[in-house]
């Protein structure tokens, strides 16, 4: 009887709701824009910050501040979400847990991906305070973690080399006044974005990375360079420089795929000869296992069991904006798409399928060990075992939800002393305006983010 009690709790507590859906309130007011109503929601979950999904509370924190505006606040949580990621990875226990236990029981370590933003946001906030060292700092992590990816899986069309990454480092080496490196992140990025990200991510040279590289080539004192690639771009230089600094402009368009799951559903089918017959027909999947025979050799319903298997996937949140330009005057600057974070995670996510299907199996093998054993002592609580088994399997859907979908960039030049500028973001039936005002200081760059969260499908 304590066992059937005990079956009937863990079918209870075996729930299919998605860490999105477990976290809807924080969700909505993040989507609606109410920053300060969900920063107000996670300061209230202080038992979120020594749970096992403490790493997306860090990062939320730090992504939440930073729109807040408060950057050095940021940036705290931001790091603590990094050191947890560096301190799991170093801690070989986790990995072996991940593989026998329900993942939702482990510590959410974050995905590939996930960390590199953490380091995007820590370089940007860096920016945002005139601290360009620090933030090339932030630029070399993220590219020493970049190399660390390539180690890490075997594939020969993987995602090594972020365009972004170095486009951000050109962006600060330019600001600091440091042409020459300037010039050679540039390059760097360019041939990323011309070999690897055109065919994995159908991304395109931004038009704004051409015109910062035929300045640095200029101020860098490169007239080969300058010439090769005006003719290869097309473009002309021009040598006029700013009387009031410059803009840099990020704008962070929708939000990142939620992850959900899918599943493999396996009938098991005792057959003769001490065989048992685990069928999936729509994949076309039969795989063959030998049994003990019960004493009787008669069949019953207990004969009939079922595994399921499930694996995580991600569920794209298309944004709503389709586009965006700055407007100075009669001047029109297009943001250019740099960084598809959908198209990454997905990436990342199909990387280490062959992880998630290795893991899932042994997960149901350690299920059906169990059932085994059990049912050669009860053969009915042994059903019931099977059946918790199978309500019980899950996937982790558990992932950075506040990060954008994809990053659009432009360099705006301006006038000493007062500077309007309207950021104009295109939708698929209107546009929407917001108005920015800067003061202009000749020589100096500043560094702007706005984040448009609207979907086009509410999750």
């Amino acid at each position: 009887m304590n066992h059937l009690i005990l079956m009937v709790v863990l079918l209870g507590l075996s729930g299919c709701a998605s860490f999105y859906e477990l976290n809807y309130e924080f969700n909505k007011s993040f989507e609606q824009g109410k920053i300060e109503e969900a920063a107000n929601l996670l300061d209230q979950n202080k038992k979120a910050s020594k749970s096992k999904t403490r790493f997306l509370y860090y990062a939320n924190q730090g992504v939440v501040e930073h729109l807040l505006g408060n950057y050095q606040e940021s940036n705290n949580w931001l790091e603590q979400a990094y050191l947890f990621g560096e301190d799991y990875h170093n801690n070989y226990l986790n990995f072996a847990a991940s593989y026998f236990l329900n993942p939702n029981l482990i510590v959410y370590p974050g995905e590939d991906h996930e960390h590199l933003m953490l380091l995007y946001y820590k370089a940007l906030n860096f920016l945002k305070m005139d601290d360009y060292e620090s933030a090339l700092v932030e630029c070399r992590r993220l590219n020493q973690r970049l190399y660390e990816l390539g180690d890490k899986y075997i594939s020969e069309n993987k995602y090594q080399k972020d365009a972004f990454v170095h486009t951000l480092m050109g962006i600060i080496y330019d600001a600091a006044g440091d042409y020459n490196n300037a010039f050679i992140a540039y390059r760097n990025s360019l041939e990323i974005y011309q070999n690897e990200y055109a065919e994995m991510f159908g991304l395109n040279v931004p038009d704004q990375l051409k015109k910062d590289l035929l300045r640095t080539a200029s101020l860098a004192g490169f007239p080969e360079d300058l010439d090769r690639y005006s003719e290869a771009f097309g473009m002309e230089y021009d040598a006029a420089l700013p009387a009031g600094g410059d803009l840099i402009f990020f704008w962070h368009n929708g939000l990142a795929p939620v992850k959900d799951e899918w599943s493999i559903n396996f009938v098991a089918v005792k057959g003769d000869g001490g065989q048992i017959f685990f069928q999936n027909e729509e994949y076309g999947l039969n795989f063959p296992f030998f049994y003990d025979t019960n004493e009787s050799g008669n069949a019953s319903i207990t004969d009939l069991t079922g595994t399921r298997v499930a694996f995580p996937k991600y569920v794209e949140r298309e944004p709503y904006f389709i586009s965006a330009r700055l407007e100075t005057g009669s001047q029109v600057h297009p943001l250019d798409k740099a960084e598809d974070i959908n198209a990454i995670a997905f990436k990342t996510l199909r990387e280490r399928m062959l992880e998630e299907l290795g893991k899932g199996l042994l997960r149901v093998a350690l299920k059906k060990t169990v059932e085994k054993q059990v049912r050669k002592e009860n053969e009915t609580l042994g059903f019931l075992v099977g059946i918790v088994n199978f309500a019980s399997e899950q996937a982790d859907t558990r992932n950075w939800q506040t990060i954008p979908h994809s990053i659009h960039y432009t360099r705006v030049p301006l006038k000493e002393g007062e500077n309007r500028i309207e950021l104009v973001t295109e939708g698929p039936r209107n546009e929407e305006t917001q108005v920015f005002t800067f003061n202009g200081v000749k020589g100096k760059t500043q560094f702007q983010s706005y984040q448009s969260l609207e979907s086009k499908v509410a999750f």
